[in-house]
């Protein structure tokens, strides 16, 4: 990556020899593999078994989990935050696998809408929820950086399977808890 990068610098008309440039490529390789780092990673491996028995059938809910993404067609971040909800069956997730399976698929090139797709099945298969609810808010640089150039747009995608999808009075539960 590193000497793609490098190439990328001198098609712009830089000089990789001057002093700030020096070790960007290399720099920029090992950022690009930080930001990207889901590729590397597993559900299984992320949840690592913090599966534990559990009464409660009460919904669950993790909000305000903050989000770094790329987007797929420019390669230009996105920031937000993701607000996760479940009903148990059984049993409940470790509370910082949640935070983990976010950042998981966010450590990819991503479409916000996927995401937000990508985490709300994972955690049902997970943990055979009644229902899972995934509400995802961010703000993309591809809009704000450039092209039409809004500074204050922001988008919202939900994903609502299960209880969350079938009963009104659940949705509107955790739509009203995470507000």
């Amino acid at each position: 990556m590193k000497d793609h990068y490098e190439a990328i610098l001198r098609s712009i008309g830089e000089d990789v020899s001057r002093p700030g440039l020096k070790d960007t490529p290399e720099r920029a390789a090992k950022a690009m593999a930080f930001l990207t780092r889901g590729y590397n990673q597993s559900v299984d491996e992320v949840v690592n078994d913090a599966l534990f028995p559990s009464d409660s059938e009460e919904m669950i809910i993790v909000k305000d989990i903050e989000l770094y993404s790329m987007c797929e067609h420019h390669m230009l971040p996105f920031i937000g935050k993701a607000h996760v909800a479940y009903v148990p069956t059984g049993q409940v997730l470790g509370l910082s696998k949640i935070a983990r399976i976010v950042d998981m698929f966010a450590r990819r090139l991503q479409i916000q809408e996927q995401l937000t797709v990508q985490i709300a099945e994972t955690v049902r298969d997970v943990t055979g929820a009644a229902g899972v609810g995934v509400i995802v808010e961010a703000k993309h640089m591809c809009m704000m950086m450039r092209g039409v150039e809004k500074q204050n747009s922001s988008m919202k995608t939900s994903a609502m399977l299960g209880s969350f999808r079938d009963n009104q009075a659940t949705r509107t539960e955790f739509l009203s808890l995470i507000r």
